[in-house]
């Protein structure tokens, strides 16, 4: 769905002219980038306030790692990680995005205040969750998902990894809507890293415009993922820290709202702010300037 100015909008959620920045909370002790560093409940909501003042129109709450490899955590530690959280940012009236693959995690912080479910598994974890995020109304997230990542990269082989992951994620959006969530509410995501290699998340980010075709919002989600480590590595072949790789998030940032994504999920939120709003300002000259011959164009030679 489009608002007004022609930008994807998510009923239920506000309106964003440009592309949206979703800042990132992991309330982990193992996440790949932060892990442990706003772990418990007072410094995670300070960071969320942080990412907000820096320029986050949203703010993702996450209490598990998706990293590949991880453990899973029981239901109640997420639970305890994460609700407190919600509870405390929405208080202060920040738009807040669940990530969880968890029904029952997704209810209450649907409860506690937050506005989107954002499920890596697409409600493939549980099959519960469909109709959870349905009976409340709340928008959903439906990334391209083939399994836990325990053990490595799961099922990352394609053939022609845009068309398959179109097909997959078109397969699962039918899936949802005939569970009741409604159509307006869906965003698709990707699923950059997930069961996939850089060349894999490459090809997806430079062909975005065949994941719009899906007719939903688009989330990106590049932040300091591997595929930027392998595109910055030195001479060694060594990627830099996840945590040095914020500047090359920040220009697929800019890329991913040129090519027309609802919005951005990242970690470093002022750079990437800065970016999407410089998209949208070019976006908007590129509107109010009228296409003009150029020089040269009736016989004229150009001066060198």
């Amino acid at each position: 769905m489009s608002n007004r100015s022609g930008r994807p909008h998510v009923a239920g959620l506000p309106h964003w002219e440009r592309c949206a920045v979703m800042g990132v909370v992991n309330v982990t002790p193992d996440s790949f980038s932060d892990g442990g560093r706003w772990f418990d409940t007072t410094n995670a909501v300070k960071h969320g306030l942080d990412l907000v003042a820096q320029g986050a129109d949203l703010v993702d709450v996450g209490g598990e790692s998706t990293r590949p490899g991880a453990t899973r955590v029981d239901e109640a530690e997420e639970l305890k990680r994460v609700i407190p959280v919600v509870r405390g940012l929405a208080s202060e009236g920040v738009t807040i995005s669940v990530d969880t693959m968890r029904a029952s995690v997704a209810e209450q912080a649907l409860a506690a205040g937050a506005a989107l479910v954002n499920d890596v598994s697409g409600g493939l974890a549980d099959p519960a969750m469909i109709r959870v995020v349905a009976d409340a109304g709340a928008p959903f997230v439906v990334m391209h998902w083939r399994g836990f990542l325990q053990g490595g990269n799961v099922q990352g082989i394609y053939e022609d990894v845009v068309g398959e992951v179109v097909d997959e994620l078109h397969a699962r959006v039918e899936a949802v809507l005939e569970g009741g969530i409604a159509q307006d509410r869906l965003i698709v995501d990707p699923g950059l890293g997930f069961s996939k290699d850089a060349e894999h998340d490459l090809a997806l980010l430079a062909r975005l415009d065949r994941l719009l075709t899906l007719g939903h919002p688009l989330l990106v989600a590049a932040s300091r993922k591997r595929f930027l480590g392998r595109v910055l590595a030195g001479p060694d072949g060594a990627p830099p820290p996840a945590r040095e790789r914020d500047a090359a998030t920040a220009a697929v940032s800019a890329l991913a709202a040129q090519a027309g994504a609802w919005a951005v999920r990242v970690h470093e939120v002022r750079a990437t702010a800065d970016a999407v709003r410089v998209a949208h300002a070019v976006e908007e000259a590129r509107t109010a300037s009228p296409a003009r011959p150029t020089p040269g164009a009736h016989g004229a030679e150009g001066a060198r």
